[in-house]
This record gives C-alpha cells, sequence and structure tokens, in this order.
C-alpha cells in the first residue's frame, strides 16, 4: 500500500527557479508543474499553485523537502492544508473507495494521475475557505445593511474588499486548468476511467462549481455595495453644493443689511 499525501503549502510556488536548483532528474515538467521520481517508488510533485505532493515519503523526508522548497514559495502557509490518500497497486481490477484507490498497474504515469487529483483537491479545499471568508464578511455587511440600513464601510475599505474578492477570483482564473484531465488520458483509455472515477470521488467538479457560485453571490453583493457609496458620495457632495450656496447667500444678504 502506497501513501499519497499532499499539502498546500503557499498562494504559489516559483518552479522554474526551483527546477534551476534541484538535482533530482524530473520525470515531467512544464510551465506550471514539476513531477520528480525520487526513489523506485517515491515521487514528489510540485504545483506553481501551491501545492506539493509526495508519494511514498517518509515523515522526515517531507519535512526536508518542504524546508528546500521554502524559499522559492511566496505568502508561505502557516498552517498548511493538507489531504491523504492510499494507492494499491497490481490490484485485480480499478476499484475506487472513500479515502483510497486499487489500481491494476503500478507505472508512473498512473501514480502521477492519482498525485495530480489528490493536489487539485487540497487546492479546492483552499479556495474554498477563502470563498467562504469572502461570503461571511459580505454577510455581515448585508445584515449591518438590513438593520441599521446603511453600509458601515468606507471607500477604502470597501476598495480592500474589491481587491481581495478579484486577486482570488483572478488566482482560481489562472489555474483552470488544474481542473481539466491532462492530455495523457485523452489516448489512454485506463489513464482516462482512472481520471473520471477520481474525480468523481473528490467531488472535484461540484466543489469548484461551488467555489465559482460563492464568488458569484460575492460579485452581486459588490456592485451592490459599490453603488450605494457611490449613491452616499453623490449625496455628500449634493450636501456640500447646497451649504456653500447657502453660506454665499448668506453673505449677500450680510452685505445688503450691513450697507
Amino acid at each position: 500500500m502506497l501513501n499519497v499525501l499532499s499539502y498546500q503549502i503557499a498562494d504559489s510556488i516559483d518552479i522554474k527557479s526551483f527546477k534551476a536548483v534541484f538535482p533530482e532528474q524530473v520525470y515531467h515538467s512544464d510551465a506550471d508543474e514539476l513531477f520528480y521520481q525520487t526513489a523506485p517508488e517515491a515521487f514528489v510533485y510540485i504545483f506553481k499553485y501551491g501545492v506539493v505532493c509526495f508519494l511514498n515519503y517518509k515523515d522526515a523526508g517531507i519535512g526536508d523537502f518542504l524546508r528546500t522548497i521554502a524559499p522559492y514559495c511566496k505568502n508561505p502557509f502557516e498552517q498548511k492544508l493538507s489531504e491523504e490518500f492510499e494507492v494499491e497497486t497490481f490490484a485485480a481490477e480499478n476499484q475506487f473507495g472513500y479515502n483510497k484507490i486499487a489500481i491494476t498497474g503500478g507505472d508512473a504515469e498512473t501514480l502521477r494521475l492519482i498525485m495530480l487529483n489528490v493536489s487539485q483537491s487540497v487546492a479546492l479545499d483552499y479556495y474554498s475557505e477563502q470563498t467562504n471568508r469572502l461570503l461571511e464578511e459580505t454577510n455581515y455587511h448585508t445584515q449591518n445593511l438590513e438593520k441599521k440600513g446603511k453600509l458601515a464601510l468606507s471607500g477604502t475599505n470597501l476598495k480592500k474588499y474589491i481587491g481581495k474578492t478579484l486577486n482570488l477570483k483572478n488566482r482560481i482564473s489562472e489555474n483552470l486548468y488544474i481542473f481539466d484531465s491532462p492530455p495523457e488520458t485523452w489516448e489512454d483509455e485506463n489513464l482516462n476511467l482512472i481520471d473520471l472515477g477520481l474525480k468523481k470521488t473528490f467531488d472535484l467538479k461540484e466543489r469548484f462549481r461551488d467555489i465559482r457560485e460563492g464568488l458569484e453571490i460575492i460579485r452581486e453583493n459588490l456592485e451592490l455595495f459599490k453603488d450605494l457609496l457611490q449613491y452616499r458620495n453623490s449625496t455628500f457632495l449634493e450636501w456640500i453644493i447646497i451649504i456653500l450656496v447657502a453660506l454665499e447667500v448668506l453673505n449677500l444678504l450680510i452685505d445688503k443689511l450691513l450697507k
């Protein structure tokens, strides 16, 4: 039985720089990911969206590797999100369980596909957590609007809030490819069946849809908040103009009375 452990350790990882200094022979690489076979049955998979996945690694080896890659991480996390999965190789048939899979083979390409799906799952956990935080903040402001009839957000804070939302949406959009099936599955029926089974096991499509729907709710609320803030600012400017006009009229009256 092989053990897969995937960690979301940062917002992103500098794949290109790490590849240039890491001495192991790379098994697969592109601009977004690196896959190394570091021993006969030990693999490590690195993704630019901040995830590192290990197969058949001991705790000490995982710790050493995470320390090695730390300088190449952007916004590293103090508390890492993780997901664990078990792989039984050379089984009689492919079978999918709650937290394990049995496969008829044990080649590197099949193991890479399994590690990819586990990594996608932990990445979705991270994006879901970030989306829920924004939803909680949105709900706080909408409830405040319902109770007090006004928006308790200054222009600067609203801009920061919009910025957080846009940054999250952009990160998800940049990494949309991670939820697609890799090209290898298009040409290999067995790999395709394993990929489809894993996506169903981890509910990847449903979880991704929930994140997108959550972000859409946040976007609609931001539009409302922006309109309310613009109305508040325009009303404030109107009152300033009214006061200035009133002062000018008052000055004219005082001048006439004094004359």
